[in-house]
């Protein structure tokens, strides 16, 4: 019984996460991005969103949740080993497609869902992650 509610909250976990992700890509079109990939699989790991605006690429890493609590931001589960992979990720990305000379840089975008009320909150983190 409490495998199937792990098995459960594991596949809500995941469906609320793509749902994030399409909400997170929506959000930047509206700002003036372009999407250049979404889900970009590597050998090592994926990156959620891959976007440019002006002549930057833009790497974001979406995080979700489904209700809020004190001191739970979703953001805050970019940790330290999840921000050096991230930087990872997108420096290899950058090699493969030869954009070396083009600016990039990781943002962090924070979707709260309140279901009760069918809405999102949406916090954009620019640039939160380097490797300072």
């Amino acid at each position: 019984m409490e495998k199937e509610t792990q098995q459960r909250n594991k596949v809500d976990r995941k469906k609320l996460g793509i749902f994030a992700e399409g909400i997170a890509r929506h959000y930047l079109i509206t700002r003036g991005y372009k999407i250049l990939a979404a889900n970009y699989k590597m050998n090592f790991g994926e990156i959620d969103i891959v976007a440019q605006k002006d002549d930057t690429v833009i790497f974001a890493e979406v995080k979700a949740v489904s209700s809020l609590y004190e001191g739970l931001e979703p953001e805050f589960r970019v940790d330290y080993q999840k921000k050096n992979k991230l930087i990872k990720l997108a420096t290899a990305y950058m090699l493969n497609k030869k954009l070396s000379d083009t600016p990039w840089q990781i943002d962090v975008i924070s979707v709260i869902f309140d279901l009760e009320n069918k809405k999102a909150r949406i916090k954009h983190f620019k640039n939160a992650v380097n490797d300072n």
